[in-house]
């Protein structure tokens, strides 16, 4: 398999940085309002496999509280013997989870308010040409630029909201600005999606998706430096596009950000895909995950 890239002096592959900074105030406004709208029977109504709205609510203040350090008794994750970082993570996010099974709703919205406010002001202040956390989904490992963390960490807080929307049968919120930020952070794992797909240098696969929160994004195959005839290209959003595509994937934007988040799986994206070209590179870019799983 290909190898994480993430390094300070190579990080252009990843394609043009992202600024999600101003965002993060209006996403902790718009969860606010929307849990405050809850009737009790909501909260216990299931949003993702194995979690209500309430787990979900409490997964998103352990998400702040990680941010900000962890400023929480008793409670100090760490990686255990030969625990792999997908590993980790669930079970650090279920441990919260059961750590607030008794909070009841009105203390998880205040603790949330409060939280989400210094993470915002947090964020505010990122330096986006440092390094921050790897994301592995992106393949940018062990670090990665901090525009694609914070970016990344911005998708996480919109996606759940999505999913407490149609756990209480809502659809998904599409205002443009920050669902635009989501589909543009998220297509940053189509280099990586495509590592083990064998492809000639000069190889471009292209994603669109409709709309005003949508676009273009094309992935370009780049020499490696000893090829050979089975290694896996090395693939980049950095070049730019030279003619028509070997292959291209058009999605709507509502499909396109439950593929990447799984919520649905590639079959189900490939029906209302309209893919062009190369029918095995199409197929390959509509394997992007853009979470951790």
């Amino acid at each position: 398999m290909g190898s994480p890239r993430g390094t300070a002096s190579d990080t252009s592959w990843l394609g043009t940085p992202i600024d999600v900074r101003p965002l993060f105030a209006p996403e902790s406004a718009s969860l606010l309002g929307l849990l405050r709208t809850l009737r009790p029977a909501d909260w216990g109504k299931a949003a993702v496999p194995g979690w209500t709205v309430r787990d979900l609510a409490a997964h998103l203040l352990g998400d702040y509280r990680g941010r900000l350090g962890w400023a929480t008794p008793g409670f100090r994750p760490a990686f255990g013997p030969g625990e792999t970082l997908e590993a980790f993570i669930h079970r650090v996010n279920q441990e919260w989870v059961d750590l607030h099974a008794d909070t009841d709703p009105a203390t998880l919205v205040g603790a949330l308010e409060r939280t989400g406010a210094q993470v915002a002001r947090q964020f505010e202040g990122a330096d986006l040409d440092a390094m921050g956390l790897g994301v592995s989904w992106a393949g940018a490992m062990p670090t990665a630029p901090n525009w694609l963390d914070t970016a990344r960490e911005f998708t996480e807080y919109w996606t759940h909201r999505q999913q407490i929307r149609h756990a209480v049968g809502r659809d998904t919120d599409t205002a443009t600005r920050p669902l635009a930020a989501v589909l543009d952070t998220f297509l940053r794992a189509l280099p990586h999606t495509l590592r083990d797909t064998p492809a000639t240098a000069g190889t471009q696969v292209q994603v669109v998706i409709d709309g005003q929160s949508g676009g273009t994004w094309t992935a370009t195959a780049t020499p490696t430096a000893t090829p050979t005839a089975t290694e896996a290209a090395r693939w980049s959003l950095a070049e730019a596009p030279a003619g028509p595509p070997t292959a291209s994937v058009r999605l709507d934007p509502e499909t396109a950000w439950r593929l990447c988040s799984r919520g649905i799986e590639p079959d189900a994206a490939l029906a209302a895909a309209h893919l062009q070209g190369t029918p095995h590179l199409a197929r390959a870019a509509l394997h992007i995950v853009s979470i951790v799983r």
